[in-house]
């Protein structure tokens, strides 16, 4: 691939690492109010943005989870840690899954873990899988860079430069996508398989018949 995409690339990945997170240490310990709460997502999430007329985190937005069951209800107007631990995991999972999905998966999640004394409870499993998922920002890097190495050997033989630069770019794309949309379809795989596994059983009905003597 030419050096301008190469370039593109490894600025992206470093704007990517430096990207703002909400790591478990910087969860408040107490209760916030709704201004509070968005104040603190923008904060940490701005960075994410794609524009800057896109939004982290709104007061309809929150409101909207709860009516959805996505989040429990706060407590005298204030949101807990706990809260925010699960309004971080809506954020991220609402820029690939469903609502339907998401309650599927946040459902067990809060009904399980939320309240205060649970064992395992939200901080320790925020703090699990924030572990988790840090350790795979260098193997993800590399596997990028194996995309785009691949996708610059693509269609060597087009003789204009700007045509062969847009389909070596595309051919990015299409890689990157197409990884997107396997590893979406697995997801809604082992979503589909979990809830049909728990599923709540419905009583078997009964078929009776008068028989006639």
């Amino acid at each position: 691939m030419n050096n301008d995409i190469k370039e593109l690339m490894s600025g992206i990945l470093k704007d990517m690492s430096a990207l703002n997170y909400i790591k478990p240490g910087d969860v408040p310990n107490i209760n916030l109010y709704m201004d509070q709460v968005t104040t603190f997502m923008y904060e940490h999430l701005h960075d994410t943005k794609r524009t800057t007329d896109d939004k982290v985190l709104t007061k309809t937005m929150i409101n909207n989870y709860a009516k959805n069951n996505l989040l429990p209800s706060p407590v005298k107007k204030k949101y807990s840690k706990e809260h925010i631990y699960i309004l971080t995991f809506i954020y991220y999972f609402k820029n690939i899954l469903s609502i339907s999905d998401i309650q599927k998966m946040l459902n067990p999640l809060t009904e399980k873990f939320f309240d205060e004394g649970s064992k395992p409870d939200l901080d320790y499993i925020y703090k699990e899988i924030f572990s988790m998922e840090s350790s795979l920002a260098r193997p993800l890097s590399k596997d990028i860079f194996a995309k785009s190495e691949q996708a610059s050997n693509a269609f060597t033989d087009v003789k204009n430069d700007d045509d062969r630069e847009f389909l070596q770019f595309f051919s990015l794309v299409c890689l990157l996508s197409f990884d997107v949309y396997m590893k979406k379809n697995m997801i809604e795989s082992l979503i589909d398989d979990y809830s049909a596994k728990h599923a709540p059983k419905q009583p078997e009905k009964s078929d009776k018949t008068d028989k006639k003597k």
